[in-house]
């Protein structure tokens, strides 16, 4: 489960954030023993992604407030006003921790809603999505996880995950076999092992080498088809670099394995949500 001691200590820090000393305003005006219901919607068409966060939002909160699922995250909505869960409880608790449940239920269905969107491109065939690092600060966990509920795989979480030698590796390495070859001394065979080329030239390098992986950066599309056919799938491939929606389909076509795509966490917009809320 993404809801990780990391996660949770992003989400006090977010309630810290927005509370402050206190909600000066809820605590000058609603009573303290009063009961609401309230009921969040997201307001446009879109994949969800985040719901339990709302949930944990407030747990942290260390209110009553019961929250209540009509909807699960991975499933879609369609209309223009989607109920997606329920709270109920202490008024003053809904109130505190309304902005916080709704930036994270935002920002992860805008998310999970463009992945969607991206996977959709792929669908007639075998290439996969990939989301990369290029994630918020504090973030990733959750950015990632929405883009599974998206769709969407998740390539490496971190540094520690395996081995990606990218061009300033093989620069300062003296070349691309040469970064392999002390990469795989160093690590085994136990994690994988990726390099990135930027050239056929260096394509060619990388196929002399015992890498798992090999990531074709900003290649445009003939190379990305030359590259396939030179390869004849003795390695995995990924297509990386300044990749949009529009241009999934035309990369997929060329045959690589997978498509890596910063913009799933980097460039995708918060949906719309509200919340209603109501005396009980």
């Amino acid at each position: 489960m993404f809801l990780t001691d990391s996660t949770r200590s992003l989400i006090r820090l977010a309630l810290a954030e927005d509370i402050g000393r206190g909600d000066c305003t809820t605590q000058a005006i609603i009573d303290a023993n009063l009961q609401a219901r309230a009921t969040v919607y997201i307001k446009q068409p879109a994949r969800v992604a985040g719901l339990p966060v709302i949930d944990a939002v407030f747990s942290e909160l260390g209110s009553t407030v019961q929250v209540t699922h009509f909807i699960e995250d991975g499933q879609d909505v369609t209309g223009e006003r989607n109920a997606v869960c329920q709270l109920e409880g202490p008024a003053r608790s809904i109130l505190m921790g309304e902005r916080t449940a709704l930036n994270f239920l935002g920002r992860l269905t805008g998310i999970a809603t463009m992945t969607q969107k991206a996977v959709s491109q792929l669908t007639l065939t075998s290439t996969k999505l990939l989301d990369t690092r290029k994630t918020t600060p504090g973030w990733r966990l959750l950015e990632k996880y929405a883009v599974k509920m998206g769709g969407g795989l998740n390539h490496r979480f971190g540094l520690d995950d395996m081995v990606l030698i990218k061009d300033n590796h093989v620069a300062l390495c003296g070349g691309v076999v040469a970064a392999v070859e002390k990469a795989r001394a160093s690590v085994g065979l136990s994690t994988k092992v990726e390099v990135e080329v930027d050239t056929i030239d260096q394509l060619k390098e990388a196929l002399t080498t015992n890498a798992d992986l090999i990531l074709l950066d900003n290649m445009d599309t003939s190379t990305l088809c030359q590259a396939v056919q030179l390869t004849n799938n003795r390695v995995l491939l990924e297509a990386s670099g300044n990749m949009t929606i529009d241009r999934l389909a035309e990369v997929a076509q060329t045959g690589v394995h997978y498509i890596s795509m910063g913009a799933l966490t980097h460039s995708a917009t918060s949906v719309d949500v509200g919340l209603d809320i109501t005396f009980e």
